[in-house]
């Protein structure tokens, strides 16, 4: 499914735009982790597998001498190559389970909201095969049920958000959801390495607008499954979706700032 849904351009594109941004806090743990674990050495590759188009490819970019971001979607890549701020950024078409780097050469392996598109073992295997000593993984992403809140029209925002969820995950892959659910534990428990960490339920909340918050749901992927299975009820149901949500804001649809919260999780690790 993940190659078929982000192969296409016009969900790359969506996909870029309306995802939720990437988060300052989980960088800077993963960072904090990496700090600590190599005690101040020149750090010279990153790897960000799955790196979708960049969200967080780039900021890793001020710490490394290069960085790799690598994804299975071609036009993905094409979108992160198009908007690479960074000149020590580079991207590749490859997938997770055949990292093209050789043995011990990177410093991070990381992956934000994508591990659980990867065959596990595989995936883990490669990571530590890629990683120098004292390098570390990082992998992360966040719960699907977020909580919407706006002053007094949070309730009503969370029977909204209830009655989205309960139609996309009539979408969803299950296997995809039930890794999301977990929070990661199967990924923490395929990682052969000693020194590992398993870190649940990290907050951190977002502004965003109306219109942000509707680019979100057409972003993720099950909205995208939907829409392939019957483009004519999926679009059919994000117009009632729109019309109450702005029934909700009333006239303060366009200037009101929601607050969206997010738990984070992440599976942290350093190779002996």
């Amino acid at each position: 499914m993940a190659a078929q849904l982000f192969s296409k351009t016009s969900f790359s594109s969506v996909y870029r735009t309306g995802m939720i941004p990437a988060s300052n806090e989980i960088v800077q743990l993963i960072l904090s982790h990496v700090q600590k674990k190599t005690n101040g050495r020149p750090l010279e590759m990153a790897l960000d597998v799955g790196c979708g188009t960049g969200r967080y490819t780039i900021p890793l970019a001020p710490h490394f001498k290069k960085v790799l971001g690598i994804d299975i979607s071609e036009s993905q890549i094409n979108l992160a190559k198009q908007y690479n701020s960074a000149g020590n950024v580079s991207y590749m078409v490859a997938p997770a389970e055949k990292m093209p780097l050789k043995d011990a050469s990177v410093d991070l392996v990381t992956s934000g909201l994508a591990a659980h598109w990867f065959s596990l073992d595989k995936f883990a295997g490669e990571a530590v095969r890629v990683l120098r000593t004292k390098g570390c993984f990082a992998v992360h992403a966040f719960h699907p049920d977020i909580d919407i809140q706006h002053e007094e029209l949070s309730h009503e925002l969370k029977v909204l958000k209830s009655e989205v969820l309960n139609t996309l995950y009539q979408h969803d892959d299950k296997k995809i959801t039930e890794c999301l659910n977990n929070q990661y534990r199967e990924i923490f428990e395929a990682l052969p390495l000693k020194d590992k960490e398993w870190i649940t339920n990290v907050p951190v909340t977002i502004q965003m607008s109306a219109l942000d918050l509707m680019g979100f749901i057409r972003s993720v992927y099950m909205y995208e499954a939907f829409a392939e299975k019957d483009t004519l009820k999926a679009e059919e149901f994000f117009t009632k979706i729109k019309k109450r949500l702005s029934h909700i804001m009333g006239e303060n649809i366009n200037s009101a700032v929601l607050n969206v919260l997010v738990k984070y999780y992440c599976v942290l690790a350093c190779k002996d």
